[in-house]
């Protein structure tokens, strides 16, 4: 990591849903919470929580020095929505098989 940049990874305690137009694409009671250096908290979903057959892989790609390259999802009208890392650095493998939402809800 660079300096002064951490990212820490936890097993979530909160109920997690995600819901788009009515859809809840999805939900979990065992997100993982990943918090790095100059970011909102993010909740990373298990692959089992997530309705992956409502969503549409992206060709839109990013790379964080951090985290590695991640993949993205959309849906018809939205664009983008959630994205996963498949291949994540080791430093943060736990992410692997996880999908993150950008505004789930948090219970």
């Amino acid at each position: 990591m660079a300096e002064g940049h951490t990212i820490t990874i936890e097993q979530g305690e909160r109920h997690v849903r995600v819901v788009h137009a009515d859809l809840v694409l999805a939900e979990t009671d065992r997100p993982l919470v990943l918090r790095e250096t100059g970011c909102p908290p993010r909740y990373y979903i298990p692959a089992e929580d997530v309705r992956l057959d409502l969503l549409t892989p992206s060709d839109t790609h990013t790379v964080c020095p951090f985290k590695g390259t991640a993949s993205y999802w959309s849906l018809a009208d939205a664009p983008d929505l959630v994205w996963a890392y498949p291949d994540p650095r080791p430093d943060v493998a736990a992410i692997k098989d996880h999908y993150c939402f950008y505004e789930p809800e948090v219970s």
